[in-house]
């Protein structure tokens, strides 16, 4: 499903740029500067490959895609599947979970309730899984933190596109038409950087730090839920007790 809000924004800022350009007698092509773009671009991309590894690089390239596709909130599906956990393990025991194993989805979610069937103890199982919540959180972490460092790196690279324009001109000082309109040129690459940094990147890099932290809601409450379902907590306890997640996991949306 497309996020109406990430497509909604890179729209509105566009348009409005433009918007502005028009309202001060300005011109579409004056800013449509192929060189310029593959500076700006080209540079900051060859930036950001030298600072990550190569595979951390692709990883954010196909987050690229999920930025404007609605994030799935699992956490109410979640929560009803442990409700009926809870209701199953303390009629049957905990054993007889491991017939549900292969119908829960979530791998965290699964991997926790494996440990619980085969017979982990709580405080146990709350450190294995908290390790796994860790390196998880880490490895989500670099992703944003990829769109972070195109930020920083496009203004920049916009500058000496720039100044790279501005060496051309300074060829060309017999002719003050040219020069007039060989630094206008120049000052596109600026534009580019600076606009792709506060339009797309550093935007990016908040909305995915916003679903990595759904994301580490949501293990939270996996483990939990387990822990629970061991110590043989009322369903209609444990329901209220995961509930909060669920409220927690919608005001990381709204902010």
């Amino acid at each position: 499903m497309v996020d109406k809000g990430t497509f909604g924004g890179v729209l509105a800022a566009v348009v409005g740029i433009v918007a502005g350009l028009l309202i001060e007698g300005g011109k579409i092509s004056q800013i449509l500067q192929p060189t310029a773009a593959l500076i700006v671009f080209g540079g900051t991309l060859g930036a950001v490959m030298v600072q990550f590894p190569f595979h951390q690089f692709l990883a954010a390239a196909r987050a690229t895609i999920t930025i404007f596709r609605v994030s799935s909130n699992q956490r109410e599906e979640m929560l009803d599947e442990l409700v009926r956990f809870a209701y199953k393990a303390r009629k049957q025991g905990i054993v007889s979970l491991d017939s549900d194993l292969d119908t829960i989805n979530d791998s965290f979610l699964k991997r926790a309730l494996m440990l619980a069937v085969d017979g982990t103890a709580p405080g146990e199982l709350r450190k294995m899984m908290e390790l796994e919540l860790d390196q998880e959180a880490e490895k989500d972490e670099r992703t944003p933190q990829v769109f972070e460092a195109a930020g920083g790196y496009s203004p920049t690279i916009g500058i000496i596109g720039a100044v790279l324009g501005l060496i051309q001109v300074m060829q060309h000082l017999q002719n003050i038409d040219e020069v007039g309109r060989g630094i206008a040129v120049a000052f596109v690459a600026t534009i580019y950087g600076v606009a792709a940094a506060n339009i797309f990147f550093l935007p990016a890099a908040g909305k995915l730090r916003i679903r990595v932290r759904e994301a580490q809601l949501q293990r939270e409450m996996a483990v939990e839920g387990v822990i629970a379902l061991l110590e043989g907590m009322n369903p209609r306890m444990l329901e209220t007790r995961l509930s909060t997640y669920v409220d927690r996991g919608q005001k990381v949306e709204a902010a």
